[in-house]
């Protein structure tokens, strides 16, 4: 995986370009916060959770069900997951 697939794709979905990752990260990073409950980091904060644990939990899937697109509906599933498991990990690290 080169630097610019993943500044400007991603692995799930590489159509969706750099401001697709951006609303995927900010959608993911609000509902993942929503489904922990914790304490949350703000807007921005929240936006750099969703975008890493969009990449976890991309990573993830990629090496599960490897060569396989998913469209917007997948990406933002995986990338909530990816981004409530990386706030439990955070929450539990915090305390």
């Amino acid at each position: 995986m080169t630097l610019s697939t993943i500044l400007l794709a991603s692995p799930l979905n590489p159509g969706l370009g750099f401001i697709g990752w951006l609303v995927i990260g900010l959608i993911a990073g609000a509902i993942g916060h929503w489904i922990i409950g914790d304490r949350g980091f703000g807007c921005i904060g929240n936006l750099v959770v969703g975008l890493v644990g969009a990449f976890i939990g991309g990573f993830i899937v990629s090496r599960v069900v490897p060569d396989q697109t998913y469209g917007f509906i997948g990406s933002l599933v995986v990338a909530t997951i990816g981004a409530a498991l990386l706030f439990f990990i955070i929450g539990m690290v915090r305390r």
